[in-house]
């Protein structure tokens, strides 16, 4: 392996990040976006459909209870960017308690999920999946909610999509991004320490009064 867990970490903390060109290339490039994506700790958008959905509660959440599988959904895409590399790396973290993984679960099966790398009080979500319907965005919402609690004040996004923008994310010039970035490393957040909510109509209650 060419990048150490402790390069990588090095990497995210200055605002770049690595991707392979697909699943097979054992090369990695470092990327820096011109614009990158946020979501505002306050701007979790969720509509008034969603927390229906939320509140239902026919799925149970866990936090990094299958950290593997969910990169591993993510990389099952037909286009990747987390080659064999990335995985190894990102597992490594996560073992070392600095990568976190959180689980959507529907009829005991993984339904969806979310996961990123924690860099003192920024969290850098890397990528999401679904295999049933809303699986990502419920991960997304219950992510957020423990990460406000945890004292996380950066959610990176690397890039704005419209399913990221549909829920309230954001662009912001590189140099935004730096500034809060560098604030943001200096902090520190405990991730791994903060419950999960007791439901979903927990998390919408809190969605609300923040945003």
């Amino acid at each position: 392996m060419s990048v150490t867990p402790e390069l990588l970490m090095q990497a995210y903390a200055a605002g770049v990040f690595p991707m392979a060109e697909h699943r097979d290339d054992p090369e990695i490039f470092w990327v820096d976006p011109r614009r990158r994506g946020i979501i505002p700790m306050s701007g979790l958008h969720i509509s008034r459909s969603f927390a229906k959905r939320l509140k239902r509660d026919d799925y149970s959440v866990t936090m990094d209870q299958a950290f593997e599988a969910v990169i591993d959904a993510c990389a099952q895409r037909r286009e990747t960017w987390i080659n064999q590399e990335i995985r190894t790396l990102f597992v490594e973290l996560h073992r070392r308690g600095q990568a976190h993984s959180l689980e959507v679960w529907m009829e005991g099966e993984l339904a969806g999920g979310i996961y990123g790398l924690s860099v003192g009080a920024a969290f850098c979500g890397e990528s999401m999946f679904s295999r049933r319907r809303d699986g990502s965005k419920i991960a997304l919402a219950w992510l957020m909610d423990v990460l406000r609690r945890a004292g996380v004040v950066l959610f990176d996004t690397q890039f704005l999509t419209d399913h990221l923008a549909s829920m309230g994310g954001v662009e912001i010039s590189r140099a935004a991004y730096r500034a809060r970035l560098a604030e943001a490393v200096q902090g520190s957040a405990d991730i791994a320490g903060t419950p999960l909510a007791r439901s979903g109509q927990e998390v919408v209650q809190r969605s609300t009064q923040t945003s």
